[in-house]
């Protein structure tokens, strides 16, 4: 292995456990952790990881997962909308505040054998080392300094979010909406400590500005919290925080950055977690993707023989993984930032709704997981007794509900009169310009619309956001898609993202 000297920027979740997990493959690598902060300025709230990251840190290291877990705070979910709730198994989902999950791995990395500094910023370009690990972040100056070689780009979101703590500890995750009279916000919160929990909050730009929040966070310095939007918010949800107020450190409104990479790797820097990729916190936390590319890293770098098939390879595993993380999570913002548009629909419909916003969950998995939730939302989708519902089958049954005369929601052109249709092909991004006028277009003429596309499944997933648009819009909609694909089909149904469906040849 050509690679004996790794230099570490950033001391995050991924960079230390990147490198106690390179000492522990090769005791021989000299590894050096430089993190411009100290443990004592360290800010954040909690961090979640869910069972399949659990499972993987087992894998590569029993002893750090213990310590974490010992440390950690189980819980479940749930969606609240006024009194309310649906309830969902979190499937062993557990927090750690962030502060205490750094102090666990700078513990497991100093224990390997690896040189941790503290307290003051460094320059890629100085460090002497076969290798330099840049895991700096969303921000990454080293990502920035190599922007033409590793191809980076940064999209930036349109709501808008903040970060802060609840005084105690909830007794579950909880998904809420507040609305004021300036419009509404959505919490996203869990706890991750005897007393604390997470408390994200999230809106759509225009509600953001008739709040006055545009003023505030112009108003609010660098390392200082937005203290007006905090006062409000804590009353807002007040009953979800039994009157007491929301806590800051550094708490400001932001807009979500996706990063991404066409290279992780450029001459002998690498990029980890964020500083390689971002993903919406909707879907997972960048901490769960930054330890997985942690693993992945490690094991290329001490498996293979030089540096540069070490990292083609640490490339190859871990990009199309967490590109189809980006892509999941990209969905799951765009329904996030239209969650008030939906918030009507009933909690356990909207929690079907919730559950398969991404693509990543079938009725079928939601059903076997949480009978009583997709039984009850089921029911209000097809507006029938719950005990009429059978989750044996729950796609034949979403698709065999009748509708204003058709006899199932599955349809053909000739269920409808001359003129009564409109056919449009989806543009292909369900909330781009062409997106706009056509809903706009279409919301004026009172004809049903017959939406088809390409038979891909990423395009049938995006012709079904497009599809609930119009619905919202007060359009009739019917999605046309693959007859292989009839289980997405189904959710969209049963989600209130379209009225019918109609199966066409294709993959």
């Amino acid at each position: 292995m050509s690679v004996r000297s790794i230099a570490v920027v950033g001391g995050g979740p991924g960079g230390l456990y990147a490198a106690r997990l390179l000492r522990l493959a090769d005791p021989g690598l000299e590894v050096v952790v430089h993190e411009q902060g100290l443990p004592e300025t360290t800010f954040g709230f909690g961090v979640a990881l869910g069972a399949r990251t659990q499972r993987n840190l087992e894998a590569a290291d029993p002893d750090t997962l213990a310590d974490i877990l010992a440390a950690a705070r189980p819980h479940d979910m749930s969606m609240r909308v006024g009194d309310a709730v649906a309830r969902v198994p979190g499937g062993r989902l557990v927090a750690i505040a962030r502060t205490e999950l750094l102090a666990v791995l700078t513990r497991h990395a100093e224990k390997a054998g690896v040189d941790v500094r503290h307290g003051a910023r460094v320059d890629a370009d100085d460090l002497d080392a076969d290798l330099v690990v840049l895991a700096d972040g969303v921000s990454s100056a080293g990502r920035g300094a190599g922007a033409a070689g590793f191809g980076a780009r940064v999209e930036v979101g349109g709501g808008l979010y903040l970060w802060a703590a609840a005084p105690f500890a909830l007794d579950e995750a909880l998904f809420a909406p507040a609305t004021t009279e300036h419009g509404t916000f959505v919490a996203h919160a869990y706890p991750y400590a005897p007393d604390r929990s997470t408390f994200l909050v999230e809106v759509d730009e225009g509600t953001w500005r008739r709040a006055g929040f545009d003023r505030t966070t112009d108003a609010t310095p660098a390392d200082g919290s937005d203290e007006a939007a905090l006062a409000y918010l804590s009353e807002a949800f007040r009953d979800r925080l039994g009157g007491h107020p929301l806590l800051g450190n550094r708490t400001r409104w932001l807009r979500f950055r996706t990063v991404t990479c066409e290279r992780w790797w450029h001459g002998n820097r690498v990029l980890l977690g964020d500083a390689a990729h971002t993903a919406h916190y909707s879907i997972g936390s960048g901490t769960k993707l930054a330890m997985e590319d942690a693993i992945a890293l490690s094991r290329a770098v001490t498996e293979e023989i030089d540096r540069d098939t070490a990292l083609a390879r640490y490339q190859g595993e871990r990009k199309p993984a967490v590109e189809r993380m980006q892509e999941l999570a990209r969905r799951s913002q765009r329904w996030w930032d239209a969650f008030p548009a939906r918030a009507h629909l009933p909690v356990e419909q909207l929690t079907v709704a919730y559950m398969s916003r991404a693509g990543n969950v079938s009725l079928e998995r939601f059903a076997a997981s949480t009978p009583d939730v997709v039984r009850a939302g089921l029911a209000q989708y097809a507006g029938v007794p719950e005990a009429a519902v059978d989750l044996d089958a729950p796609v034949a049954w979403v698709t065999a509900q009748p509708l204003d005369g058709h006899p199932c929601r599955i349809v053909t052109r000739a269920a409808f009169a001359d003129g009564a249709l409109v056919d449009v092909d989806d543009p292909g991004d369900a909330w781009g310009p062409a997106a706009d006028a056509l809903v706009g277009r279409v919301a004026s003429e009172g004809r049903t619309v017959w939406l088809s596309g390409r038979a891909e499944r990423p395009a049938l997933l995006t012709r079904l956001e497009l599809a609930e648009r119009l619905r919202l819009a007060g359009v009739r909609v019917v999605v046309a898609g693959p007859a292989g694909l009839l289980p997405d089909l189904a959710a969209g149904l049963a989600s209130g993202r379209t009225d019918l469906i109609a199966l066409e040849a294709g993959a």
